[in-house]
This record gives C-alpha cells, structure tokens and sequence, in this order.
C-alpha cells in the first residue's frame, strides 16, 4: 500500500512470541483461519509465532533491499 501511495513507512511494529502459537494466519505453516483456535492465548494482540516472525522479517528485508537497489538504479 505504502509502495502504491509513494511514500515510505517510517518502521514495522508487530506482536511476536517464541511460543508456538496460532493466532495469526499465514506463513510457511500455512495456519489458516480454522486453525486459529487451536492455540490461540492471547488476551491483547494477537500475536506472530517464531515462524512466521522469522519469515516476515526476511520478507521486510528483501523489499528494503529491492528498494535500496532501485534508487541506486535511478540516480
């Protein structure tokens, strides 16, 4: 989204635990919505597992990365 608006999100904030949880849906996992009351112990926010932390911070990194390479490409 930010991409499409051409602007820059200023950092990432998300809620993780080392606990194998499933309280979101997504990653290698594959935890999907019906999945979600299986472990679900949040109280707050739900949370990322480590899993899915681990990929979404790779993820973060290879965009950063991609755009980094881009503004070398057109200066």
């Amino acid at each position: 989204v930010a991409e499409a608006e051409g602007v820059h999100p200023g950092g990432v904030h998300l809620e993780m635990t080392g606990q194998n949880v499933t309280e979101c849906i997504g990653g290698a996992q594959a935890v999907t919505e019906d999945d979600l009351s299986n472990r679900y112990h949040t109280h707050c926010d739900p949370r990322l597992n480590a899993d899915q932390a681990l990929e979404l911070a790779f993820l973060v990194a290879e965009r950063l990365k991609a755009g980094r390479v881009a503004q070398s490409a057109a200066a």
